[in-house]
């Protein structure tokens, strides 16, 4: 899967001491002038505008940020001493990066009501445009109380879920007794009968289907038509580029990057032709009333050859007046069901026999 770069946006940090909402590269609160603690998340902004400025585009890319050791100060990935108390960063620990903060939004946001005197601002705003106050972050509501598992949040009641559940239970429970469960009944050979079949194969001309680059050489191509034959994770030929919903990722510098994962859907000839190869020209069947089971007399000519064959044995039984059906597998099993003589016959629910065994 390729990661698409979109472009670049000013995140948000929130301070702790009076809930302001602050650019993601300030370092200090522009509410109370506190710095930026280490250990703050960056945040998205209410509205998305990608950012053109080269030198906060060069900072994201350079690095995430790190804090002085000795001061706690935020500088740049880059930076080798602190810019406000001068220390050593080589120690310096680096800001975490990589997070997926949302998805991108691109939209325009809604207005802010200003906490203090109440005029609606508009979502980039961080202060009031009418008093001046810092445009603080509300709180979000906290999630009502409700019952685990999916059923619970698609807004079902418990009890008819667990109606549900009993009623598939009970179902099932039907199912099975109908199939598995079985009555023995004592049942008298009054039929058998088999078949035998040998498909005879010859040189025809088939018309298949497959890539261009899978068709023999020696075919006659038909008609062709573009399909999607593969999703290849890098740009390839004649693929179509399918990305999904963009969204922002921290860089740890204040600035998030916007990206979309994509892939690339490649299309290809996919084509009828006609080739000579062996196909079933003709079926030699035999069939019989009697436990005898005999292959069918096959004679091939010089470009024909024998295909794979088949064979099917049924018996019939008759019990305290019904007609039961039973396939057997093989011809010694078969050779087992002399006519008139008696067998158990295991029959479910549905009638049919689930399996037999000689009477004692």
């Amino acid at each position: 899967m390729t990661k698409k770069r979109l472009g670049y946006v000013e995140l948000e940090w929130t301070c702790p001491n009076c809930a302001t909402r602050n650019p993601g590269p300030n370092k200090f609160c522009n509410g109370c002038g506190a710095p930026q603690p280490e250990n703050v998340e960056f945040e998205q902004a209410l509205e998305e505008k990608l950012v053109t400025d080269k030198d906060l585009i060069a900072r994201a890319q350079a690095g995430p940020d790190v804090h002085c050791p000795f001061c706690g100060a935020r500088n740049a990935g880059g930076a080798k001493f602190c810019g406000e108390c001068g220390g050593d960063l080589s120690g310096a620990e680096t800001r975490q990066s990589g997070r997926v903060v949302g998805a991108h939004r691109r939209d325009p946001a809604p207005d802010v009501n200003c906490p203090t005197c109440g005029t609606p601002n508009p979502a980039g705003n961080r202060s009031c445009s009418n008093c001046g106050a810092p445009l603080t972050k509300e709180p979000k509501p906290a999630p009502a109380p409700s019952a685990s598992g999916k059923a619970a949040r698609r807004g079902l009641p418990l009890i008819a879920v667990l109606g549900g559940g009993l009623l598939c239970v009970v179902v099932a429970a039907v199912l099975f007794g109908l199939v598995f469960k079985t009555e023995d009944l004592t049942g008298q050979v009054t039929a058998v009968r088999w078949e035998r079949s040998i498909p005879v194969l010859a040189l025809v001309p088939v018309e298949r289907e497959a890539w261009r680059d899978e068709i023999p050489a020696e075919a006659q191509v038909g008609t062709c038509r573009q399909e999607h034959r593969y999703t290849s994770d890098e740009p390839a030929s004649n693929a179509e580029e399918v990305c999904g919903t963009p969204y922002t990722v921290d860089t740890g510098t204040g600035v998030g990057e916007v990206v979309q994962d994509c892939v690339y859907e490649v299309y290809d000839d996919r084509c009828t032709y006609t080739a000579m190869d062996w196909d079933v020209f003709d079926v030699v069947t035999r069939t019989g009333s009697d436990l005898d089971a005999a292959w069918p007399d096959l004679n091939l000519a010089a470009d024909q050859q024998q295909g794979e064959p088949t064979e099917e044995y049924a018996v019939t039984f008759v019990s305290d007046g019904e007609t039961y059906t039973y396939s057997v597998d093989d011809a010694d099993s078969f050779g087992q069901f002399e006519l008139g003589s008696d067998w158990i016959l295991h029959v479910n629910a549905l009638g049919g026999i689930a399996s037999v065994e000689a009477a004692r």
